[in-house]
Formats: C-alpha cells, structure tokens, sequence
C-alpha cells in the first residue's frame, strides 16, 4: 500500500510537470530541430546576412563568423555548433571600439546603450559623440589594442564591436572573450556600395531591439538618391586625393566606396583599373607619384581633396603648397577645386548627402556656392 501510495504521487507529480511544461527535456530547444523561418531584407550590404530561426536569429558575418542571437528570457539551444558566438540579449553598456560603427547608433538612437570608444574625445568629429565624452555618458578605455579592462568590466559590458584591426591584436579579443564578453567584428568598410555601409544599421537595430528605428532611417537616407540614381552619367572626372608628407599622392581605389560614390552621384572617377597596378589587400587606398597623378590630372574637371589625415585646406594659397604641378591643373584654373570637411568617414550615416553634394558639383548645381554638407570649396 505504502509502494502504491507512492507510485500515485510519483505519477501525479509528473503529470503537473508535463502539463504545465516544465519537463527538461520539453523546456529545452535543440538547435539542429531549429527551422529557418525567414531572413532579413537587405537591399546592398554583402557582407553580412541574417537568418531566422524564431524566436532566434543566426547572423553571419563576411561567411566565416556566426552568431546566434537570443532574445531576453529565452535560453541557448541545446546542440549549438562551437565556432556559433551566442549573443544574448538585452545589451548594455556596450563596448565600441569600430569607429565607423558609432554613427550608425546614433542614427537609431541608440547612444545611451553606448558606455564606451576606443577613441579619444579629440578624434571625435560627431558632435553627439564628443558631447556624451564631455559629459560621461560614454567613456574613453583607451585603444583598440590596448584596453583597460578594469573598467570595461566594472561598467557590465556584455559586447564588444570591433573593426577587423582587432586581428592585429587577436590576444586581446581572446581576452574580452576570456572575461565572458563577447566580441563582434564588423565589417561595415568592406561594403563596396556606400549605402551598404549604412544598412548595417539594420544590423544594430536587431541587437538593441531597434529595428523599426534602423529601417526607417535607412529608407527616408536612401529614398533621397532616388531622383540622382536615375539620372545620366554627366561624363564629368573627379579626382579624389591627398598628398602625403614624402610627396607622393593616395588616392582611393577604383571600386573603392569613395569611387563608388562619385560614379553613384552621375561623374567619373578618374582612375580605373586599367589605369593602375592595383595591388590585392584589403587597403581601399593606394600611393602613386605626384608625376603619375598630374598626368591623369591635368584635365580632370573637378578635384577633391581628403582632408581627414593631414587637415583641412583652406585656401588655394596651402593648396599650391603641396606642389608646384597642382597650378598647371585645369580644374584649378577653373576654380573646381573642394575638400572634404572632417567628418566625412566618421558619419557613416551620411553616405546619401556625400552623395548629393558629389551630385552638386558634377552637374554644375554648386558652380555658385562654397559649401556643400560635407565639402568646401578651396578659392
């Protein structure tokens, strides 16, 4: 009697657990049961993708990383392949060391999840970005390659963004790892198109639950081009440049996102493949002779000086400093000469207006002014 008295409790206690479902085996997800239940529309970012599998997310990045997101209050599934980074959400606090990726929070708002840069408050261009530096809202942790880890786990950091540099230093993301943060590496400069650069705002929006956020921003800044990509090429050549500090000339890579811009805008840029031994790396810039360059120069019709490594210029007086040939050029004589305003890599949301103000100057819409949203005129 005892036994069966027994057996019927045993038999009642499993009977609520598997009613209400709460059983190990039937509250725990096995990954290789997951589906594919549909994927993230991306209209010009390649180098990343997103499945998914509800209620998760496989993310994959450049084809050889992976991360599975997981939603607050959900557990990892059972059976996840290893080389998988779970990512488990909310996130707070976070860890951005991708300069180019910090723009792309602003633009969905999401700063205050932000805690801390790689990057000194001086090299800051982005307004927003040297304000929440000024007032501790977000903290400097010193380089990529050197981090004080002290404090990025004092402030309950619980991801990290690099930029792919941080495989010259892969002791430290095994460190962060080390510490239970996770890293992501993103590979937002690699997009060949300007606006995929900007779409991995998406990226951002699905991490911090902002994804209505993301898609509005990216279809109201892409919706502006949509009169310019329609329009006919003008057959107008711009040269993209600065001369470095031993004389010779670094100029963007045809194919270059830059390059990309000018061609997207309704101009030519002036290199092309052909025109160049280009060699294969990952380097979006290359150096050629002052000599080389003023002999594909000479007749260019509009030039646009990068002022991001050594400052800006602002008169033709500096200009003509750099080099004597720069005089000779026609685009000088004609007073088509601008340069680019220093925050012009940094506010990688600001793909679409760098593209307008190309637009301006090829089309002749900019013959009368002297600043554009992201150049000025050197006169």
């Amino acid at each position: 009697m005892k036994w069966y008295s027994l057996g019927v409790s045993s038999l009642l206690c499993i009977g609520l657990l598997t009613a209400c479902g709460s059983t190990s085996s039937e509250q725990t997800e096995l990954w290789s049961e997951q589906a594919c239940t549909g994927h993230m529309t991306l209209q010009y970012a390649t180098e990343f993708s997103v499945d998914y599998y509800d209620p998760y997310a496989l993310i994959t990045i450049a084809d050889n990383q992976q991360y599975l997101l997981v939603p607050e209050g959900e557990t990892v599934p059972v059976g996840l392949d290893t080389n998988i980074t779970v990512l488990q959400q909310p996130f707070q606090n976070l860890y951005v060391a991708a300069s180019s990726a910090m723009d792309l929070f602003d633009g969905i708002g999401a700063l205050e999840q932000v805690r801390m840069t790689s990057t000194t408050e001086k090299n800051w261009s982005l307004p927003h970005i040297q304000a929440a530096l000024e007032q501790g809202t977000m903290l400097y942790v010193g380089k990529y390659s050197a981090p004080d880890y002290e404090t990025i786990l004092s402030q309950g950091c619980n991801l990290a963004i690099e930029s792919t540099m941080i495989y010259h230093s892969p002791e430290i993301q095994e460190k962060l790892e080390t510490l239970g943060i996770p890293v992501l590496v993103e590979r937002s400069s690699y997009e060949s198109h300007p606006l995929g650069r900007m779409e991995w705002m998406k990226l951002y929006g699905l991490l911090l639950n902002r994804e209505t956020e993301a898609d509005a921003y990216f279809t109201a800044q892409s919706e502006k081009l949509d009169s310019i990509l329609t329009e006919k090429n003008t057959g107008k050549t711009v040269a993209f440049f600065y001369i470095t500090t031993n004389g010779s000339v670094n100029i963007r890579k045809p194919g270059d996102y830059t390059s990309k811009m000018i061609e997207l805008a309704g101009g030519n840029y002036l290199f092309s493949a052909e025109d160049l031994n280009v060699e294969e790396n990952a380097l979006s810039t290359m150096n050629i002779q002052m000599e080389t360059f003023y002999a594909a120069a000479k007749d260019a019709d509009y030039l646009i000086y990068n002022s991001t490594i050594d400052g800006d210029i602002p008169n033709m007086e500096q200009f003509l400093q750099k080099s004597p040939l720069l005089a000779d050029l026609k685009a000088v004589k004609e007073q088509h000469v601008w340069c680019t305003k220093q925050n012009l890599f940094q506010q990688t949301t600001g793909a679409a207006d760098m593209i307008a103000d190309f637009h301006e100057i090829v089309t002749g819409a900019a013959d009368e002014k002297d600043q554009l949203t992201y150049l000025h005129r050197i006169s």
